[in-house]
């Protein structure tokens, strides 16, 4: 089972270490969390929340890389993780409009205008993605500088 470990650095940083996925284990150096919690977070809490396993944290599980992401030990370049991101592509990228629009929702952000666009979650995908939000922001607040929130792909909620 996939693990992701977000540890909280000084000035509102953060970095993660993916662990027990199809390929080797990698880490995402330094970046900045944002307004709550770190986006690769809210992806891993609304991928959850609805059922999406082909998104993002799916197709990391099943080896793929992504940009700034890199081995933790260095060795041979493995193409495989691109082979991942070609058959899946399309899904990773609905999951991307999903997750945003759930966490737009979810801020308060305006989810009606010029620009916004059609809405990619229905009220009942808002119900089951808020809470779960709510929670994660609370247990990314507990967590202390140089401490880590550990997420179980597939079985965290």
């Amino acid at each position: 089972m996939m693990e992701m470990s977000f540890r909280k650095l000084p000035d509102n940083q953060h970095e993660i270490l993916v662990r027990a996925r199809k390929g080797p284990d990698v880490r995402l150096p330094a970046q900045p969390v944002g307004p709550s919690m770190p986006h690769d977070l809210v992806h891993a809490v609304v991928e959850t929340a609805l059922g999406v396993d082909d998104g993002f944290w799916g197709a990391m599980a099943r080896g793929a890389t992504f940009q700034g992401f890199a081995p933790v030990t260095p060795g041979r370049h493995r193409r495989s993780g691109m082979k991942v991101l070609r058959r899946g592509g399309d899904a990773v990228m609905a999951a991307e409009l999903s997750v945003n629009w759930a966490y737009r929702v979810w801020r308060g952000l305006p989810v009606e205008g010029r620009g916004v666009g059609p809405a990619p979650l229905d009220a009942q995908a808002l119900a089951r993605t808020g809470p779960r939000l709510d929670a994660a922001a609370a247990r990314w607040a507990a967590v202390p500088e140089g401490g880590e929130l550990v997420w179980r792909w597939g079985t965290d909620r």
